[in-house]
Parts: C-alpha cells; sequence; structure tokens
C-alpha cells in the first residue's frame, strides 16, 4: 500500500527541522512518502496568489532533496482557496505561477485541495475540474491527489461549508481525469475504521478507489487539541489495502509525539521497520515512562486528567531533559502551548 503522511492540520505546524526528522523516521518506518500541507501557510492558502518567499522557497527544495535522499516521495497541498468562485485570466495566470514554482521546489506529488471552503455553489464540480485539468497540463509532478470540497457523507461538512449541489461526488468522479486520485476520510470526518462495504460504495460513485486521508489522531479539533493520540488503533480498525489507492496519515500537531502513533500505524499497514517499544525507547525517561503509565488518561481525558502537583512533577523533569525534542512537545503540551486555532471548523 501507497503509505504516508499528510501535514494537514490546523493549529501548530511542524517546523523544517522536525520536518527533515520526521523523513528519518518515516523512511526507517516503511512509509513512502511526506506530503507538505500545513493549514498555517498562507502561501499555499489565502495568500496563493503570492509567490513563496526565497527564504521559505529555499527550505521546501532542501526538504524535497532529503525527502528524495531516503526514498520518500515529497509532496505539497495546495489550496487556491476560493479560485473557483472567479477563475478569470488573471487568476489563471497566478496559478500557473504558483504551480512552476512548486515544480522548481521538487514537488512530486501534488496535492490539490478544496476543502475547508464554501461549497455551495452551481456547478461546483465542473468548475474545480476545469481548475484541476489546468493544474495537471502545467505541473509536472508524477502523481495528483484531489481533495474535494465534500470529502466525507459526515454531515458536519453541510454545517460548516453549506449544502453541497446536488450530485457534486458523482459529477467528480465521472468528469475528473482518471489517472487523479481523490481524497476521502471516511465516513465521518475522523474515522478509526474503513469498513469495506463503505469504501466499494464510495469507489463506485468516484470511479476509482479512494485515497484515505486518515484524521484518526489528529488533534487541532476544539475537542481533541487538549489530547494525544498514542494508538490508532482503538479496537476498531479495518482497512483493506485492496479497496483504497493509499493512505495519508494527518498525524498530531507534536510532530515527534506522532511518530509513536506512526509506529502503531506501520504495524496496521503491514510496513516494515520500527516498533511501538523502539519509539518509546527513542523518546528516552521521563517521555516514555509519562506515556507508558499515563497513556490512557492522555488519550480519553487529555490535560484534564493531571492533577496540578502531578503536572507539576512531571513538568519539573521535562525541563531537565534539555535537548530532547519528544520531551520539550510533551512539556509545550501539559503548559497548554497547543491551542485550537478557531479556523478549524470541522468538529
Amino acid at each position: 500500500m501507497f503509505a504516508g503522511v499528510i501535514e494537514g492540520f490546523f493549529g501548530n505546524a511542524w517546523g523544517f527541522a522536525a520536518r527533515r526528522d520526521a523523513a528519518e523516521f518515516l523512511a526507517r518506518a516503511g512509509y513512502h512518502f511526506y506530503l507538505y500541507a500545513p493549514k498555517s501557510d498562507p502561501w499555499l492558502r489565502r495568500r496563493w496568489r503570492e509567490p513563496i518567499p526565497a527564504e521559505r522557497a529555499a527550505e521546501f527544495a532542501a526538504l524535497a532533496a532529503h525527502c528524495r535522499a531516503r526514498n520518500l516521495a515529497f509532496g505539497v497541498g495546495l489550496t487556491p482557496f476560493e479560485v473557483f468562485r472567479d477563475y478569470d485570466d488573471t487568476a489563471r495566470a497566478d496559478l500557473r505561477r504558483k504551480v512552476a514554482q512548486l515544480d522548481e521546489l521538487g514537488c512530486e506529488v501534488l496535492c490539490i485541495l478544496f476543502d475547508d471552503m464554501r461549497g455551495d455553489l452551481p456547478r461546483l464540480a465542473q468548475l474545480q475540474v476545469r481548475i484541476v485539468d489546468d493544474i495537471t497540463s502545467w505541473s509536472t509532478a508524477r502523481r495528483y491527489i484531489f481533495c474535494p470540497t465534500y470529502y466525507s457523507y459526515d454531515a458536519l461538512l453541510a454545517r460548516a461549508f453549506g449544502a453541497p449541489p446536488p450530485d457534486y461526488l458523482a459529477d467528480i468522479g465521472r468528469l475528473i481525469d482518471s489517472r487523479i486520485e481523490i481524497f476521502w476520510t471516511g465516513e465521518v470526518v475522523c474515522s478509526d475504521c474503513y469498513p469495506r462495504g463503505h469504501l466499494d460504495e464510495v469507489a463506485e460513485l468516484l470511479r476509482r478507489r479512494p485515497f484515505i486521508w486518515d484524521n484518526n489522531i489528529a488533534n487541532d479539533a476544539r475537542k481533541r487539541c487538549a489530547r494525544l493520540f498514542l494508538s490508532p488503533d482503538r479496537g476498531r480498525w479495518e482497512l483493506d489495502p485492496a479497496a483504497v489507492a493509499g493512505i495519508a496519515i494527518n498525524p498530531m500537531n507534536q510532530a515527534y509525539l506522532s511518530q509513536v502513533a506512526l509506529c502503531g500505524y506501520a504495524k496496521l499497514l503491514g510496513l516494515r521497520g520500527v516498533t511501538e517499544q523502539d519509539c518509546l525507547a527513542l523518546c528516552g525517561e521521563p517521555v516514555a515512562g509519562l506515556l507508558r503509565d499515563r497513556r490512557p488518561l492522555v488519550e480519553e481525558q487529555g490535560l484534564e486528567a493531571f492533577e496540578p502537583a502531578e503536572r507539576e512533577r512531571w513538568v519539573a523533569m521535562l525541563r531537565a531533559a534539555a535537548g530532547d525534542p519528544y520531551a520539550a512537545e510533551l512539556l509545550a503540551w501539559l503548559n497548554g502551548e497547543y491551542r485550537f486555532d478557531p479556523a478549524c471548523l470541522t468538529e
């Protein structure tokens, strides 16, 4: 199975040093790609018309080379925010320049994302497919994945972004080029299982196997940002590799702590590489101790599970672990530094 990570969450993004370390981990664990698509990057979302600044572009290019050297495909998520509302000659020229810049930076997997925006427009599918056709005709990427505005049957998408036009997904499946893959989050936005019957139904609708965008461990939503999800399997996991085109795991805001859960995914997906025990060993003490001792509470209750005295005890131990990135993330989490981003509407 074509499996990897998409950094596609709201709130605190990872940073390029953490992304390079994540690429090292993903390669060891047997994953195939890393996709850069944080919601906080303005040059790929609301300010998509502007070129990526030179310093940021250099970091991009270096990360792409870093991934390629480890046999990881490097991809980018481009969200030309609501361009379909006025796709005139100026917008088309601006979009073509952005695609050319992503080509120059080494984008191998181009994700064209129309999620998290209003979609209650007539002929939405036709407008979006026209834009996708243009982008894929300009780009030199090796692979394309499209995210529709309505990427699940979950009713909250219509509540957040307006009701979809009739037959929106069927029109997308019928009109979009068959070589372009389509993201799908499952029966709901944050799914923890993907029943075969559901996937077969979606494949028939989209006229191709869906490419799973997995939000199972993402913790950027209002009710999830105070929790750490260290395992993807809560006793319900189901995913038949033959029913999907691939899986992109949207991890936690904590880059290093996400590795613990990604070890669990590697086991579920049948990838080679590190085990969860190996990952906890990488964390070192006191991080591994806290994750072992308080794991159920960290996942189910989060920060509320810690009485003030216990929290201060762990904070003191984590402060002593200077230079440990796992400890730094856990300390920031205990201190409440991973705050909810109200731009995240899919609660």
